[in-house]
């Protein structure tokens, strides 16, 4: 038998907090969510690897550190609504969900929204709500969000997330430039936007209106 819970805790301490997560609420999180219950029978041994892993329909659940930078930059407290785009295994929606108040999450494969909704609902997740469709157009009729996260590479910041975004808002994208793609964290005051890198990803490409 694996020890999951053994390993899960190993990831935070050597994947994550040695190399730079220090929001002790996201450690938290990630210590909390089962990654293994996330991906497919077959892969559930790699569960805790340092790594991005196929769960089928050509995406992947996202290398833990990734996730983890991602939820820390967004610098989420607890009362926020999140719009989060490309929910794929829904793993990163379940974090997200122990940071924030409320998640809505966009999948474009169907077959991956409801796996995600299924899981999801099999381990008590009641502030997340998975919808089909273009998540490179967001979701205008749950806007503003205080905080977006997207999970797959785009040629730049899509502009209708940036209009969704709430004045204080973070939004967390990879922006591909070439052969490389930046994490990169915006953040919304008032008119102006304030862009960070965060550094070097490798996420799919965000297929949609405005994306690829």
């Amino acid at each position: 038998m694996i020890d999951y819970a053994a390993r899960r805790a190993r990831m935070v301490e050597r994947q994550l907090r040695r190399r730079g997560i220090a929001d002790e609420r996201v450690l938290a999180a990630m210590g909390e969510v089962p990654r293994e219950a996330f991906l497919p029978a077959r892969r559930r041994h790699q569960a805790y690897s340092d790594q991005a892993l196929p769960i089928g329909s050509e995406q992947t659940i996202s290398q833990p550190w990734i996730v983890a930078a991602i939820c820390q930059a967004l610098a989420l407290r607890g009362s926020e609504r999140v719009l989060e785009v490309g929910t794929g295994s829904g793993y990163s929606a379940a974090v997200l969900a122990r940071l924030a108040a409320e998640v809505v999450s966009v999948e474009r494969h169907a077959e991956l929204a409801a796996a995600a909704r299924e899981t999801l609902e099999a381990l008590a997740v009641g502030n997340v709500e998975v919808l089909v469709g273009d998540g490179s157009r967001g979701v205008p009729a749950r806007a503003p969000f205080d905080a977006i996260a997207v999970h797959a590479a785009a040629p730049a910041p899509p502009p209708p997330l940036l209009a969704q975004l709430a004045d204080g808002g973070r939004l967390v994208v990879p922006v591909a430039d070439d052969s490389v793609e930046i994490l990169t964290l915006l953040r919304r005051e008032g008119s102006e936007l304030e862009s960070t890198s965060l550094g070097p990803c490798r996420f799919v490409p965000l297929i949609g209106e405005e994306g690829y």
